[in-house]
C-alpha cells in the first residue's frame, strides 16, 4: 500500500515545552488509524501540524504520490489538497436544513460569483441524497440541523467533510457524548469511509477504538510510544504505565 501521509522527525515547542518531539508517523491511502494517548501527549498538535494550523520547528510532512511538502502550503491549500478535519464539537449551520448543509459542503467552485449564482444540478441533489443515506440522515433531509441530536450533528459534519471528497480524514473524539447506538453507527460510518480514503481517529474511549479494529498509534510526550493492534498496544508495559494504569 502506498503512503499518503508521511510525517518524519517533526518537533514543535511552545514556550520551551516540546509538544511534539521527533515524531514519525505514516498512513496509507485507504487505511484506518486510531491515535490514543494521555492528555498533553501531542494528539491535537499533531493534527494542527498536518492541517497547517501549527508550523513545526523541524522535520518533514509529505503528502501524496509526489511527496509534496505540506509545510510550504497554507491551511486552505492543504484542505484543497484533500485533508479534511473534524473537530470535537460539531460545527453545522443550525438554521439550515440537513440538505442545505450537505449542499454547501459539496466540492465546487467557491468563487464569490459561482456561490451567488449557484443552482444545484440534478447530480448535486443525487450526491447529497447519497451522502445523507451514507451518514444515516436520509429521513432528516428537510429538518433544520439545529433540531438534530448531538450524535446526528456529528454525522452531518462527517457527511459535510465527505462531501469535500478528502483523501485523508482527521476526526477528533467522534464518540464523545454519544449514546451506545449512535457510537455504533459512527463506527460503521468511519470504517466505511476508510475503505476509500485514509481516516485518522483521535479518541479516548478504548471500547470505541477496539471496535474500529485497526492499527493503533500511542503518543506520549509528543512521540510514538507504541504502535500495533489494540491488543498489542494495551499489553505494552510502557503504555500501561503512562496511559492505561491510571
Amino acid at each position: 500500500m502506498s503512503t499518503l501521509l508521511e510525517v518524519s522527525g517533526v518537533s514543535v515547542s511552545f514556550d520551551g515545552f516540546k509538544a511534539i518531539n521527533n515524531l514519525t508517523f505514516q498512513i496509507g491511502e485507504a487505511e484506518m488509524r486510531a491515535v490514543i494517548g494521555p492528555n498533553g501527549a501531542g494528539k491535537t498538535t499533531f493534527m494542527d501540524i498536518v492541517t497547517g494550523k501549527t508550523r513545526p520547528d523541524e522535520g518533514r510532512v509529505l503528502w501524496g504520490e509526489k511527496s509534496q511538502s505540506l509545510l510550504s502550503m497554507s491551511e486552505s491549500q492543504i484542505a484543497q489538497a484533500g485533508v479534511g478535519r473534524k473537530f470535537q464539537r460539531p460545527t453545522v449551520f443550525e438554521d439550515q436544513s440537513v440538505q442545505d448543509n450537505l449542499m454547501l459542503a459539496l466540492k465546487k467552485n467557491r468563487s464569490p460569483f459561482a456561490v451567488l449564482g449557484f443552482r444545484p444540478s440534478g447530480q448535486d441533489l443525487d450526491r447529497v441524497e447519497e451522502l445523507a443515506r451514507e451518514i444515516g440522515l436520509i429521513d432528516a433531509l428537510t429538518r433544520k440541523s439545529g433540531e438534530l441530536s448531538h450524535g446526528q450533528k456529528q454525522w452531518l459534519e462527517i457527511g459535510m467533510l465527505l462531501a469535500q471528497e478528502p483523501r485523508l480524514l482527521l476526526v477528533d473524539e467522534p464518540a464523545a457524548g454519544m449514546t451506545p447506538a449512535e457510537r455504533e453507527h459512527t463506527t460503521d460510518l468511519l470504517v466505511e469511509a476508510a475503505k476509500t480514503r485514509a481516516v485518522v481517529v483521535v479518541e479516548h474511549d478504548m471500547e470505541f477504538v477496539r471496535r474500529l479494529n485497526c492499527k493503533v498509534t500511542v503518543l506520549h510526550e509528543g512521540s510514538v510510544l507504541a504502535e500495533g493492534s489494540i491488543d498489542h498496544v494495551t499489553a505494552n508495559e510502557k503504555v500501561i504505565e503512562v496511559y492505561l494504569g491510571r
